[in-house]
């Protein structure tokens, strides 16, 4: 399929975006964004981490997703984690056993912008999972439109086991893709499941070796750059409308996490995570 190239695109790696008029000038230290043939690629760049997620993470994604969404030049965004070894691991824990450290408004500030700038740009947005996509890593993955995985991926949720729980759209869009039952499943026993596992459930759209993992996501991207671009605009929109009926829920979510995320039992499991041992939440008063 021959590409498709835009006239003015501009490149970046981690520095500056132009294309957003109003935006200015973007400085990045934890991802990578680049724009090439009317995509806007943008990669979490933390693979010492595994990408894990902490809130500068979330705020240059929401950053670099609202320049893509202000570019007229581009119609599809690609979300990818650095390295093969994973999408993204999940959230950072290391601040929750710092007791200095709170659960602050721009922790909530964060999640609010990067949900509403992945929910709202009207452009569809490819989730390229090469390896780990657990806990806010899955969530993240649940908020792109769609998801193209390497045969070796990992997915899961882990929130009940570091006292966490995937509050932040990871149960409300689970249940519409895998269904109420699985989605309790996924969540309450937080197993790992297969690239192949979870394309049969309905999780992701299409599973390919390792190798074949960027032919693949650029197949999605041109064949998605040959249809109007109002037109899927419209049908994301619509798709998302009765999901977005959970906006409340995510809104109350996210206010818990304020008391839980501190918690005692979050504490040991953050603990027990770091130590790479099992928690012991029975213990914890």
């Amino acid at each position: 399929m021959a590409k498709r190239r835009s006239k003015g695109t501009k490149s970046q790696r981690g520095s500056a975006s132009e294309a957003g008029g109003d935006n200015g000038s973007l400085e990045f230290g934890d991802i990578l964004y680049e724009k090439r043939d009317r995509v806007a690629y943008v990669t979490i760049n933390r693979p010492e981490a595994r990408n894990a997620l902490r809130s500068q993470t979330r705020e240059e994604l929401a950053a670099a997703i609202e320049d893509a969404w202000l570019d007229e030049e581009i119609g599809v965004i690609v979300l990818t984690g650095a390295g093969d070894r994973a999408f993204s691991a999940g959230g950072d824990l290391s601040w929750i056993v710092d007791p200095e450290r709170k659960v602050d408004n721009k922790f909530m500030l964060v999640h609010y912008r990067l949900a509403t700038a992945m929910r709202n740009c009207g452009k569809p947005i490819i989730a390229r999972v090469n390896g780990y996509c657990i806990g806010g890593g899955n969530e993240l993955n649940m908020l792109c439109d769609l998801t193209i995985a390497s045969e070796d991926s990992i997915f899961a949720q882990a929130g009940p086991l570091v006292g966490s729980a995937p509050i932040w759209y990871g149960m409300q869009l689970l249940q519409l893709s895998v269904g109420d039952k699985k989605s309790r499943e996924i969540v309450y026993l937080c197993n790992r499941y297969s690239a192949e596992e979870a394309e049969k459930l309905g999780w992701v759209n299409k599973v390919v070796p390792k190798d074949k993992l960027d032919e693949e996501v650029e197949a999605y991207c041109n064949r998605l750059l040959e249809m109007s671009p109002q037109s899927l605009r419209i049908a994301k929109f619509q798709l998302n409308f009765a999901s977005d009926m959970a906006t409340p829920q995510i809104t109350q979510g996210l206010e818990l996490a304020r008391f839980f995320m501190k918690a005692p039992e979050m504490v040991e499991g953050a603990t027990a995570f770091m130590e790479k041992r099992k928690p012991d939440f029975y213990s914890v008063k």
